[in-house]
């Protein structure tokens, strides 16, 4: 395929996943003796090419397995749940030999740079190579997989940082949970599990099982053959397949309207954080909700493209405002340049927003007025919500009504009004706007919930930031104020909330006392009863497959606590 082919293959796809398509993978015959390399885009596209892989199992000292659910970013195999880490190694020095230690080099690299790990740490974990395994797997009709895949089991206590471009979720599974994903019960039961796992599983851990394998046979290489993968069982498919669809419109749209700042330093830092990647929901989420009730135009990439410049700007001073360093895998914008530049810029991209829905041709006159309106009512509900979040810090008593009001105005506001616009500008009835604006309202608040739940109960289920930092940092979740008002006596919860740091003993103590007084089984319940709030709010449209996204995007978002 030529050069041009294959730009047309990438289009659509996460601009960051696309671009590592172009590292160099080491070829390899049936014996794994390096015969040359090719792109990882050659290497997997059409029938493919046979290439070195490896496949990471992380245990920790208590023997639970880290395993991650492949972000819906990537091109090949999204949001499925595979091995600690998988991934090439590169042509490239000291990866590119016919050694193992090639292959730990590439595992080292891969677990710093998408895992996040400690890279002083990770360097000096010892790792045991268990075998390697020949398969091939067909993703869909441009993508295969064809590898020759490397198993290294590594034992080591750390906490992950995981690049969200990388991976979705991160799981700590004991010998019984482990069991259970591989046969597919329980939570495990509408998830989809990596078919190259399944061969670990078969071939390197069953037989060990509950023990860690640490010897294998590691000359025979084990031919598994062509494996099948079911892409119609993915949760969230029908979802990223229409963000994909729409994603580099608005791109395209959102670059060149922040084009309009020719100062070379403003434009820099307003593009900053769009480097990153991103599946841009808040962009495209008018135009998926004008599908189901009306009729959509370009105008809704116009409008799309509005709300999630100006959402970047309340990132952007939100990251000043709490001086946090990093902000999608990239140093935050003042970082990366400076607080002043980083106000400024903010302001101009706030101001480019709006410029852009007055000078489109797709916004007809009659409904400009509601939607400059309605996203200004936006913005002032975001910076109140901001506000009254930080006040809460010095408040002595903050109620489950003020934690809702808050997060209704920090967080479900953009949810509510891309859908509210969406609808309004794609010509629905005032009945369907209000309807609409209601389910982007309860998406927004189970969204935040479901982050809420996830921070305390991270260290068994997901990762995504450090588990329990919002009990030590004292912050008025749903959670906390349910501790804080109930009956029962929580000393290690009452002696961690607020103190800025403690040990890992007494914050899993603290967690213990979260789960027996019901303080977390409370906020799960109240983020599933605006689950159910925004389903019977689709309830009144029609069916039809672009009602069936917004469904998935409902579902999709309760996934992360299920």
């Amino acid at each position: 395929m030529t050069e041009h082919g294959e730009s047309e293959i990438l289009e659509g796809h996460d601009r960051s996943q696309a671009d590592m398509m172009s590292e160099n993978c080491i070829l390899v015959d049936s014996n794994d003796c390096a015969i040359g390399s090719a792109s990882k885009i050659e290497c997997h596209l059409g029938l493919g090419k046979r290439h070195r892989a490896f496949s990471v199992l992380l245990y920790d000292d208590s023997d639970r397995l880290l395993v991650q659910r492949r972000s819906l970013e990537k091109i090949t195999f999204p949001g499925v749940w595979a091995n600690t880490c998988c991934s090439h190694p590169l042509d490239i020095v000291n990866e590119n030999g016919d050694s193992i230690d090639g292959v730990i080099a590439a595992a080292r690299r891969k677990l710093v740079q998408e895992l996040g790990f400690d890279a002083s740490k990770v360097s000096e974990w010892s790792f045991a190579h268990i075998g390697s395994f020949e398969y091939s797997c067909r993703w869909d009709a441009n993508w295969m997989e064809h590898e020759v895949d490397h198993v290294l089991v590594v034992r080591a206590n750390a906490n992950a940082q995981p690049n969200p471009n990388e991976i979705s979720e991160l799981r700590w599974l004991d010998p019984g949970e482990l069991s259970e994903m591989i046969d597919g019960v329980g939570h495990w039961q509408n998830q989809s599990v990596a078919p190259w796992f399944k061969m670990i599983w078969e071939h390197f851990l069953v037989s060990n099982h509950p023990k860690i394998p640490t010897s294998q046979d590691v000359k025979s290489i084990i031919r598994c053959g062509e494996l099948q993968m079911n892409t119609t069982e993915i949760p969230g498919q029908s979802l990223l397949d229409a963000l994909s669809i729409h994603r580099d419109i608005v791109e395209e749209v959102i670059m060149s309207s922040l084009g309009k700042m020719k100062q070379e330093r403003l434009h820099g830092a307003m593009t900053h954080l769009f480097a990153g990647g991103g599946k841009r929901l808040r962009a495209i989420l008018p135009r998926l909700v004008g599908e189901a009730v009306g009729d959509v135009h370009e105008g809704h990439y116009t409008l799309g493209a509005c709300i999630e410049i100006i959402h970047n700007f309340t990132l952007v001073h939100d990251d000043i405002m709490d001086q946090d360093p990093i902000r999608r895998g990239l140093e935050a914008v003042h970082v990366a340049y400076d607080d002043a530049t980083a106000i400024n810029a903010g302001d101009a991209m706030l101001a480019v927003g709006f410029e852009i829905l007055a000078e489109s041709p797709h916004i007809p006159n009659d409904k400009l007025a509601f939607l400059v309106s309605s996203i200004g009512e936006m913005v002032r509900k975001v910076a109140e919500g901001q506000m009254v979040d930080i006040e809460f810090e010095n408040r002595e008593e903050v109620s489950e009504d003020d934690y809702i009001a808050m997060i209704a105005g920090k967080t479900s506001a953009m949810f509510e009004t891309c859908a509210m616009t969406g609808a309004k500008l794609a010509g629905a009835n005032d009945d369907a706007v209000e309807n609409m604006a209601k389910w982007g309202l309860n998406l927004g608040l189970c969204f935040q919930m479901m982050d809420d739940l996830i921070d305390i109960t991270g260290d068994t289920q997901t990762l995504g930031k450090p588990a329990g930092s919002d009990i030590v940092q004292g912050k008025r979740t749903l959670i906390a104020i349910h501790a804080l008002e109930c009956d029962a006596v929580l000393p290690m919860f009452t002696k961690v909330f607020g103190a800025g740091e403690c040990s890992d003993e007494d914050l899993t103590k603290a967690v213990g006392e979260l789960h027996s007084s019901g303080s977390i089984d409370y906020a799960k319940e109240r983020a599933m009863h605006h689950h159910s709030l925004a389903h019977s709010c689709l309830d009144k449209l029609e069916n039809g497959p672009a009602l069936s996204i917004l469904r998935e995007l409902t579902d999709f978002q309760l996934i992360r606590i299920n």
